[in-house]
């Protein structure tokens, strides 16, 4: 399955019309966490900006992703993650990040839920590592002390797609960096944790 994903995200890649210039991309991307600085003179609150404008970017990607990808539901929160990694980092940055997943944590006692809800909650507390041996964002970016300093995560709009866009599938995770070389660590490494699936909103009856 991991191979079949693989060579959907090559071919998702290949297909594509709209490509972008790698370098173009990279520095348009720069000139946008800048001006983010500028205007917010708090690495915090930049942080928060770029999750919520890559939240909105992953909410309008699902659609055409799932619709050109022709991926179906995946099967369980790993499945998922192998998705993400060989499927979409593919299809739209050209990378390939290695996933590393977690173990989910114990079931909560099924005592006093209905059966069914707790077959539909498998898998909560699972997670995954992204990690990013390119990152095509941060192409000729070297930090500022004060950034550095500030904790800004300067690809924090990676981790709002992915929420945005596991969100629009019923799927309410935490995504978050846990690391970065442009901050001196060894691996840019990204996590994603899933806190709760999501019930389908049901359309209000007609009276």
């Amino acid at each position: 399955m991991s191979k079949q994903f693989k060579t959907i995200g090559e071919e998702f890649w290949k297909t594509r019309t709209e490509k972008v210039n790698a370098e173009l991309f990279a520095m348009t991307y720069g000139a946008l966490v800048v001006q983010l600085i500028q205007d917010y003179e708090d690495y915090a609150e930049v942080n928060k900006q770029l999750d919520k404008m890559g939240y909105n970017i992953g909410v309008r990607l699902i659609e055409d992703f799932l619709a050109k990808s022709q991926i179906g539901k995946c099967a369980d929160f790993k499945e998922t993650g192998e998705v993400i990694s060989k499927v979409g980092f593919k299809a739209f940055l050209n990378i390939v990040p290695t996933i590393t997943h977690g173990a989910a944590a114990p079931p909560a006692s099924p005592v006093s839920r209905p059966a069914s809800t707790v077959a539909g909650q498998s898998g909560v507390g699972s997670s995954f590592v992204l990690t990013l041996d390119e990152n095509p964002l941060a192409e000729f970016v070297e930090l500022p002390e004060d950034a550095l300093e500030g904790k800004l995560w300067f690809s924090n709009v990676l981790c709002g797609v992915i929420r945005g866009a596991l969100e629009m599938v019923q799927m309410q995770v935490e995504a978050e960096f846990i690391s970065d070389v442009l901050r001196g660590d060894d691996t840019t490494e990204l996590r994603v944790k899933l806190i709760k699936y999501m019930e389908e909103e049901v359309p209000p009856a007609d009276d």
